[in-house]
């Protein structure tokens, strides 16, 4: 009996080593989640970029002329560069204008530098200023000094209010230039 006794022991080692070796085999192919779900980055909508070139229309009223308020229409076009919310820019501008009602012989040109600030998304604000023609009669050279605000209203239409001041450089007097118009982003 000594045989079967060293069997049985042998029989009882080789199912205690196995059956838990099984099972941890067995555990390995039960997979349980342990992590919590991976979350999506937030990513904010861009606002508008006001970089590069754009181009429009405007009307106008002037005043300061020795003919009194002059109204018009006109087109300007320019450049802007962006860097975070500071922007830069350069434009320049014509208006027809008329004088008392009618057609005068009276064009205004006038080439600006822009700074401002992006104030949200889609609005800025801005300083400007440059240097003005009024090719009369009479011819008066102007300093232009002033300021606006613009409003993208689409992915590549912006519009604007601005007020300049005109200081007298050749002949004429101060002038007050009112601004209305809107912009096409290229």
């Amino acid at each position: 009996m000594t045989a079967m006794r060293v069997a049985a022991t042998f029989a009882l080692a080789a199912f205690v080593t196995t059956v838990p070796a099984g099972a941890a085999m067995a555990a390995d192919l039960i997979t349980v989640p342990t992590s919590t779900q991976a979350e999506l980055p937030m990513v904010e909508a861009a606002g508008f970029d006001w970089s590069g070139f754009y181009a429009g229309v405007h009307g106008t009223a002037q005043n300061g002329s020795t003919s009194g308020t002059q109204y018009g229409l006109g087109i300007q076009a320019g450049v802007n560069a962006q860097f975070d919310f500071y922007l830069l820019g350069a434009e320049v501008a014509v208006s027809g204008l008329l004088e008392n009602g009618t057609v005068g012989e009276t064009s205004y040109g006038q080439i600006l530098g822009r700074a401002g600030l992006v104030v949200s998304d889609n609005v800025v604000v801005y300083a400007a200023g440059g240097y003005g023609i009024d090719m009369g009669p009479p011819n008066e050279e102007d300093a232009l000094l002033g300021g606006g605000v613009e409003l993208a209203v689409t992915e590549d239409i912006s519009v604007r209010a601005q007020y300049l001041h005109g200081f007298p450089l050749q002949g004429g007097n101060n002038k007050n230039q009112f601004t209305l118009g809107a912009s096409y982003h290229f």
